[in-house]
């Protein structure tokens, strides 16, 4: 059985391309899902990793079966669902940004329940990863996250929780009550500054870092260009960013979740860990796509040589 389990909802992905001369917007295919996306960073820089998820009996779900094969993420615990679809969604470009369009309502993922969770398997992984999305996608889905951390937590396995907030999904009042529940039960949290400040209120890196700490010992705060902040409840510090040829932004947070569980599963000091992911996050921002452009451990290992 997978070190690391990766539970929520894989999307077929497709990335808005520039545009053609005479003004067309072609679309790159591609898979994304940020549990399924951290899955793959999180093999890709030498990992042991599973996903739990259902996906359809569909073309869209043999495209997510076919990719983690090929990056040796198992499948063992993937349910096929005949009845309903494998969620897909569109990513467009502007000055402003990166945006994003879903098609998820009924999806096989969204049909997940605690009833179905692969029990023991959790109690059996080194860590456990999810996010804000897996809980936002159905109520009976929130279950089964909540219910995947704690059977995790009671077993030892490291609770992982990326807030990856959608305000398309729920109201901001529910999603910060769940979300902060989860976060309790979390031994590490991922959140960005804007889910952050939206989350809390609070505007200062620092003052969100102290907020997170009341309810879990590791906070890992995603500054995006600026880096990350990590902040224990002993110690905290900065690590800056890196200046890269960045064309996309889709799944560097993803990226830095897969990669420093990677890290931290294979025994590496937090610190070094931290700086390995937010390296890796930085590289997978050179390419389009959420999965492409995702480093290998060699990459990494390179990019941070050149980089001391």
């Amino acid at each position: 059985m997978a070190d690391i389990l990766c539970l929520g909802e894989p999307m077929l992905e497709f990335n808005q391309q520039p545009a053609t001369g005479d003004g067309r917007s072609l679309y790159l295919e591609g898979h994304g899902g940020d549990t399924s996306n951290a899955a793959i960073a999180a093999a890709r820089s030498g990992a042991s990793v599973g996903m739990v998820t259902a996906i359809g009996q569909d073309a869209a779900g043999e495209s997510f079966m076919a990719l983690w094969q090929a990056e040796g993420v198992e499948t063992a615990l993937v349910a096929r669902d005949a009845e309903a679809p494998t969620g897909i969604y569109f990513v467009t470009h502007d000055e402003r940004g990166h945006h994003f369009t879903f098609y998820r309502r009924g999806s096989a993922a969204s049909r997940m329940k605690p009833a179905t969770l692969p029990e023991p398997a959790l109690r059996q992984a080194r860590a456990l990863h999810l996010s804000g999305i897996t809980l936002g996608i159905s109520d009976s889905a929130c279950d089964a996250g909540l219910r995947a951390m704690e059977v995790a937590r009671e077993a030892g396995t490291l609770v992982s929780f990326d807030t990856n907030l959608r305000l398309r999904l729920w109201p901001l009042a529910r999603a910060t009550a769940v979300i902060h529940a989860a976060i309790a039960l979390a031994d590490l949290v991922f959140p960005s500054l804007d889910d952050a400040q939206a989350l809390t209120g609070l505007q200062a890196p620092d003052a969100i870092a102290d907020f997170y700490l009341t309810l879990c010992p590791l906070v890992m705060l995603k500054l995006g260009a600026e880096g990350l902040l990590v902040a224990t409840r002993e110690e905290r510090r900065r690590i800056a960013g890196y200046k890269v040829p960045a064309v996309d932004a889709t799944g560097a947070g993803d990226t830095m979740a897969g990669a420093f569980l990677a890290r931290r599963v294979a025994g590496e000091d937090l610190w070094d860990a931290a700086r390995y992911a937010n390296a890796a996050a930085a590289l997978s921002t050179t390419g389009y796509g959420a999965v492409a452009p995702i480093p290998n451990e060699a990459e990494v290992a390179a990019f941070l040589e050149a980089n001391r």
